[in-house]
Parts: C-alpha cells; structure tokens; sequence
C-alpha cells in the first residue's frame, strides 16, 4: 500500500455486524463506564471492613488493644485515605455521646487516618478513635455502633481468659478488666 492511501474493508462489516455502534461515541462511553464500574467493585470488595470504637482515653486504649487483647497494628485502608467513611455521613457523630468536657470531644477537623489501627480478623480491621466520655465510676468506655465488632472483641476477651462480666446482650454491654485492673466498658449504642 503506498503512503496517504487509506484501508478501505467494507467487506469485515458482514462479518462483524454492529462494529461501528460499538466504536461510536455512544460505544465508547458505555465500555467506559463498564470499565470504571468494574474497577470501583473490585475497589471495594477488596477493602477491609472497618469496625470504628470511640474511646474515653486513646493511651489507656493502646494498652489494652496492644497489650492486653495482643492485636497487631494494620495499615490505614487507602479509602480512609480519602475520608470515604465522612463522605457517606459517619463524620458526624451525635453529641450524647461524646464527652461533656470540651478538650476530650473530637477535633471537627477528624481526618480518617487518625487514630490507632488494628487488624481483628483477616479482612475485619479495628479503627479506635477518642471521644467517647468516661462513664459510671469514672470507668473507661469503649462506644461501638456495631454489634458484630463487640461480638469479636468479647471472643478476643473469653480467649485471653480476661475477667470480664456481660451485663446486657442487646444491645451489648460488658464490663473487662486490663492488667492494671482497670475497668473498661465495652458498650454497643443501640440506634
């Protein structure tokens, strides 16, 4: 074929029939969109599921996730990264339960990454935040919105042999003891 000639095949249009509505505009724009959606679902199901607690004290937390129940620290998912979780309306935490004392609430400018990180189960992983009051008798409380994370805490509890005393069940409420023999109230708010 000599140069500046073009390829003329009228002939591959009966053997492929609606080729030129896939290479359309409108083609295009569909196998893009097929594509993007099939990237932001392999995105997300191969996120971790992330389980957020709310802590009266952050240094008192470190010690028992760490020390007590040995959870190893996990790297920040890369969809916290992009405050995904704030994106879907979880930034804002209802203030009953947040403490009254103005120093311990949380920082309105939360960033998604703070906090401890801890891997709970393979593809399960522990996001504690502080912010949570202290409550009765001034125990250390732990404040989950979710009952299958307290549920995994508990195992992680009964398996290291902790003493530990279930006052209610729904919604979940239990009461720890670290190795400093400090309180912890493990407490799921009911919604």
């Amino acid at each position: 074929m000599l140069p500046g000639t073009t390829l003329n095949l009228p002939w591959l249009g009966a053997f492929l029939p609606g080729l030129d509505t896939v290479f359309s505009t409108q083609g295009i724009m569909i196998m893009l969109l097929a594509a993007y959606a099939g990237a932001m679902w392999m995105f997300l199901t191969s996120a971790p599921k992330v389980h957020t607690i709310m802590v009266s004290d952050l240094e008192v937390a470190r010690q028992f996730y760490e020390g007590v129940l040995n959870l190893s620290i996990a790297e920040v998912p890369l969809h916290y990264y992009y405050n995904y979780e704030q994106s879907l309306g979880a930034g804002a935490i209802d203030p009953l339960y947040l403490s009254a004392n103005p120093s311990l609430s949380t920082n309105p400018s939360f960033n998604g990454t703070e906090g401890l990180w801890y891997q709970l189960k393979k593809n399960t992983q522990l996001h504690i935040i502080s912010g949570a009051n202290y409550g009765n008798k001034n125990r250390h409380r732990h404040v989950c919105f979710d009952h299958d994370c307290l549920e995994n805490i508990l195992m992680q509890v009964q398996a290291r042999r902790l003493k530990f005393k279930v006052r209610r069940t729904k919604p979940l409420n239990f009461l720890v003891k670290d190795l400093d023999e400090r309180v912890i109230e493990m407490a799921e708010v009911a919604n």
